[in-house]
């Protein structure tokens, strides 16, 4: 290790682990996972800032109908190299909901259900046409797979062309969807060859008690005990949204919070979201970012998907069906496009909920998720109902209570999930740019950053953010795990 300046300051030389005073702004899941690290390692001056009124970021369970519902992430995805499925797979606490699909009914704007079978071919045509491998395309998704998705139609017996792209528009929202992207035309159509997807069953579903299951264990938090922060107690600060970080110093950091408080910190692990970012890292950080970071923030994006749960008296769809598709002809999204209800046109899917029976939950993605999250809640409902009621061919009667996220109108988020842009391939930048520690002279890792859209290979997901917090947190260990001899 290269030997520090004799004049680097008097605190920095006596710095151990037991006295670094380590700040990890935003309690989400990557958050969580490096103040829980740190703690194991053997720092002991360790604590969370975090600007909402709870813990767990886009975790967030609450209690809803006949048990919870999570109104940010859902599903562990994967099982296979997956850190959150490795933690409690032997625990009795998910089930694996498997291909679910299949029994999805996809219907048509004049009422009409798509043959089963057809429905069925044209979906896996579509899925099939994702890019995988280590075939790169220069582009973006949008364009190679309408390219790919009507070379295989072509080859498709006896299917009808508009039946063929009312498909394809839903096949596409979906995949928004799962990635994060207002259309896939923005998204890049190499991000297949970063992204890892972890081998197994992508919706493993967390039964009657939701995702914070999986904060608590990392917290170690005791059962039965809602509030209990286990190795967390004391050491975490709601309601504390940060204002500015200033890194000029060559000794300690100093941040500055929305209700005026100052603290001074040695190291300071930012897990705040891409959004936020985007948003405010001109006026949070003191000094500037550098401009390889600055690249990151502007080339990467943050979606909006947002989520309906309705609840009825009991549940409205057959037995049979999973769930629902919205296929619009493309005389009926003309005259939708002229209308109070446009941004229903955004609105992918309606589908049960397991361990919820009297339950749907609906989808929605981008520019019309934002705009949705601008009205009232009234507004939203009356404009779901008349979506079932123009594709529903039987009645589905008034929920008796209903829900709907704004993770974009939300300031400490500003959007659901990250994912690699177009813009991104243009600015030859990635997660490395964005995850690069600010070091001082001598190594120090002293403004670090965390969270899913920082992860080389999981970004978009909650194991991603976790093992970036994981990441940061080992940074810090190696750093001091060094010999000190050199100094």
């Amino acid at each position: 290790m290269t030997t520090c300046p004799v004049s680097a300051p008097t605190r920095f030389l006596n710095t151990t682990k037991q006295t670094a005073r380590i700040v990890v702004i935003g309690a989400g899941p990557s958050g969580i996972a490096a103040a829980t690290r740190l703690l194991e390692l053997g720092f002991k001056n360790v604590s969370l800032m975090e600007a909402e009124d709870r813990i767990g970021g886009r975790i967030n369970t609450i209690p809803f109908a006949d048990n919870v519902i999570d109104l940010g992430a859902q599903w562990c995805h994967g099982e296979a190299d997956n850190v959150v499925y490795q933690q409690v797979k032997d625990l009795d606490l998910v089930t694996k909901t498997g291909d679910f699909m299949n029994t999805f009914r996809f219907l048509r704007s004049n009422k009409e259900i798509v043959p089963q079978e057809m429905a069925n071919t044209l979906r896996t045509t579509a899925e099939n046409c994702l890019p995988a491998g280590t075939n790169a395309y220069d582009g973006s998704m949008g364009d190679y797979l309408t390219q790919k998705y009507w070379q295989e139609v072509a080859k498709l017996p006896n299917v009808d062309r508009s039946t063929a792209s009312e498909m394809f528009e839903s096949f596409k929202k979906a995949e928004c969807g799962t990635e994060g992207s207002d259309h896939l035309f923005e998204l890049s159509g190499r991000s297949h060859l970063e992204f890892v997807e972890c081998k197994g069953d992508m919706l493993i579903h967390w039964r009657d008690k939701g995702y914070k299951t999986f904060l608590r264990l990392l917290m170690k938090a005791k059962e039965g005990l809602p509030e209990d922060l286990g190795m967390l107690n004391g050491r975490v600060q709601l309601n504390k949204r940060i204002s500015e970080i200033n890194w000029a110093g060559v000794d300690e950091l100093v941040l500055r919070f929305w209700n005026g408080d100052i603290l001074t910190a040695d190291h300071v692990i930012c897990t705040v979201s891409l959004g936020v970012l985007k948003e405010q890292h001109a006026t949070m950080f003191v000094p500037a970012l550098p401009e390889a970071k600055v690249r990151a923030i502007k080339g990467l994006k943050l979606g909006s998907v947002d989520k309906f749960f309705l609840e009825f008296a009991v549940q409205p769809l057959p037995p049979n069906w999973a769930g629902i598709d919205f296929l619009w002809r493309e005389e009926d999204l003309k005259q939708l496009r002229g209308t109070k209800h446009f941004w229903l046109e955004s609105v992918f899917a309606f589908h049960k909920v397991m361990e919820q029976p009297r339950l749907l939950e609906g989808w929605i993605i981008g520019e019309h998720a934002r705009y949705m999250e601008t009205l009232t809640e009234q507004e939203v409902l009356d404009g779901l109902l008349w979506l079932f009621r123009k594709f529903v061919p039987f009645d589905v009667p008034h929920p008796q209570h209903f829900l709907r996220t704004q993770w974009h109108a939300n300031p400490n988020f500003r959007g659901s999930y990250s994912f690699r842009s177009t813009y991104a391939d243009e600015l030859h930048t990635g997660p490395w740019d964005l995850e690069a520690p600010l070091l001082d002279v001598c190594g120090k890792p002293r403004l670090q950053f965390a969270g899913e859209a920082s992860s080389k290979s999981h970004y978009s997901t909650v194991h991603g953010a976790t093992e970036t917090g994981w990441r940061e947190a080992d940074r810090l260990n190696e750093f001091y795990s060094r010999s000190t001899s050199d100094y």
